[in-house]
């Protein structure tokens, strides 16, 4: 036997006198990245060296590094009956059983990684439209603000969410904007104030496109007008029902923002576990309800040979003893 002066760690597990059980006092060097097979009759300890010493040494080491916090949750584990053990790693063990027949289990759901599975493409994963290929994503009042902050400076914004008017009432619908606090509405891209169309008595006419001003500004690199900003994105997404638009009122473009989940004209749900789990009603195939296998009769199997006829014994169900009276009838 080589002495530990001779043991390259990095390549090598060195066993200094394990005496578990059947193991009598022995030391044993096992190479690493290497397939080991630990062969002998029964009884000898094959166990007892590669379970209950190798991997419950690497498994002790490996709880002995965490936290006290998670410690308490694992419990103490005993340090097997062996001096001492270099080049160990943190150690893994497969169980050999046999598993249950359900219908329900995948390789995912035995190996445990399905649940892992499951939480990566809920939270990371992207929708993309059917129809234009493009990724859905919801706007934020962030992504409002960074669009801002990425304009020219000085540029001069209307903040305008679209209004949904009565016409039969819409004095009535002014009258309650101007007592919310709001002054003025933007009309087929005019801006007019809300008293000024009282005292005038304006009544829209169908199909005239009417938005809400929530607010006029240049952005400022300012801590209060960054507050100011935001409440004013968070009520224009409030009035809008979701949607609200940022208009140049130098140059006239507009771009808007929406803080649904859409694209194309398509409302779509947001990516969430269930989403990724046959177990469930909003994950699981609807045709096979998450089975993966379809009960239905195969034509091809019930009649075979489709060159005979029922007499000459086709269909192939009713070829027995018992099933021969229904070709009978």
């Amino acid at each position: 036997m080589a002495s530990t002066t001779d043991i390259d760690i990095k390549k090598q597990i060195f066993v200094k006198n394990a005496h578990l059980n059947n193991l009598k006092h022995i030391d044993v060097i096992i190479p690493k990245n290497k397939l080991i097979v630990i062969t002998g009759v029964s009884g000898s300890g094959k166990s007892s060296l590669a379970f209950d010493t190798i991997y419950a040494e690497g498994q002790r080491r490996y709880v002995e590094s965490l936290s006290s916090y998670a410690r308490q949750f694992l419990g103490k584990l005993e340090k097997p009956k062996v001096d001492d053990i270099k080049g160990l790693a943190p150690s893994i063990a497969i169980q050999q059983k046999v598993i249950s027949s359900n219908p329900r289990s995948t390789v995912g759901t035995s190996t445990e990684i399905y649940d892992y599975m499951k939480l990566l493409f809920a939270r990371i994963g992207k929708t993309f439209s059917p129809v234009s290929g493009e990724e859905v994503k919801k706007d934020s009042v962030s992504d409002v603000v960074d669009f801002i902050k990425a304009s020219k400076k000085d540029t001069s914004f209307l903040l305008t969410a679209p209004y949904e008017y009565d016409i039969a009432n819409f004095g009535e619908n002014l009258n309650v904007l101007k007592l919310a606090g709001f002054t003025r509405l933007e009309i087929n891209g005019n801006v007019a104030g809300i008293e000024d169309l009282e005292s005038f008595g304006f009544t829209p006419e169908k199909g005239m496109q009417i938005n809400l001003v929530i607010d006029r500004f240049s952005y400022e690199e300012d801590e209060s007008f960054l507050q100011r900003l935001a409440d004013s994105i968070q009520m224009a997404f409030y009035e809008g029902r979701g949607y609200c638009a940022l208009k140049n009122i130098e140059t006239g473009k507009i771009k808007e923002f929406s803080n649904k989940f859409e694209l194309d004209g398509i409302e779509f749900l947001e990516p969430n576990v269930h989403f990724f789990s046959f177990n469930n009603p909003y994950g699981a195939c609807p045709t096979c309800e998450g089975y993966g296998k379809v009960i239905g009769i195969d034509e091809d199997l019930v009649i075979p040979n489709k060159t005979l006829s029922i007499f000459e014994d086709a269909v192939a169900s009713w070829k027995g003893e018992s099933m021969s009276e229904w070709k009978k009838d």
